[in-house]
């Protein structure tokens, strides 16, 4: 485990569980890529950022608080966006990656990076008391089977208009630590072309499991074509 290398994209209400549960359980390097600065509001949900750190880079405050609190791990901050200039080689370089960002456009971005790449990624999303999250391997389902194309910005709230409550953004980031965990140790259950979505529901306690299968048209993984970027507003800003 201590060699193993996990790039995680985004460094707030996801990316900041699942770096502590990743840094807890030993894996010796982690790349946080977040482009955002620490707001006031992300406070109640991110737990590596103080008042104090208010305008600073997510990802230099993450690493810092990740350095105090493991200090034989290694952390690598970078203030930039994954986009089509740096993804391939990010992937490339790490073992698996976190998909802990915002917006459908970007984690299908990701994802569609992750089957070219060849390189496992664990998708979470959260919004209001809901989250889900999912484990994309090689050669089974990627995110595009879920969502082929994403939803119009009208049709789903942003963080700012319907709220995150902040402890199920820790309940999934850990959830998607330890998927990644299980692919990382070997105990994940043996491929068979299927992945399972994890669905939570924070206001009745209980979690469901959907089983995905690969879509045979799909253009993230059956018929994959070049990932290309989009450019969104930011969904979670609050």
């Amino acid at each position: 485990m201590a060699s193993a290398r996990v790039l995680v994209v985004g460094a707030g209400g996801l990316g900041c569980p699942a770096s502590l549960a990743l840094a807890r359980a030993g894996v010796g390097h982690l790349t946080l890529v977040d482009p955002d600065r620490v707001d006031v509001t992300n406070l109640h949900r991110q737990l590596w950022h103080r008042t104090s750190d208010v305008g600073r880079p997510k990802v230099e405050s993450a690493a810092e608080g990740l350095r105090c609190a493991f200090p034989a791990l290694r952390v690598e901050p970078l203030a930039e966006r994954v986009d089509e200039r740096n993804a391939a080689s990010l992937f490339r370089a790490h073992d698996a990656v976190v998909d802990a960002t915002d917006g459908t456009a970007t984690k299908l971005f990701l994802s569609d990076v992750a089957v070219a790449a060849g390189v496992p990624l664990v998708y979470g999303g959260v919004l209001r008391m809901q989250g889900q999250a999912m484990r994309v391997e090689p050669g089974g389902p990627c995110l595009r089977c879920l969502y082929e194309e994403p939803p119009s910005p009208e049709a789903v709230p942003t963080c700012a208009q319907a709220g995150v409550l902040g402890s199920m953004a820790g309940l999934v980031g850990a959830l998607q630590a330890l998927l990644l965990l299980e692919r990382l140790t070997g105990a994940a259950p043996v491929a068979d072309g299927t992945a399972t979505l994890h669905v939570l529901d924070g206001a009745t306690l209980r979690g469901r499991q959907v089983r995905v299968r690969r879509a045979p048209d799909c253009e993230g993984c059956a018929r994959p074509r070049p990932p290309v970027f989009t450019e969104e507003i930011a969904r979670c800003t609050r």
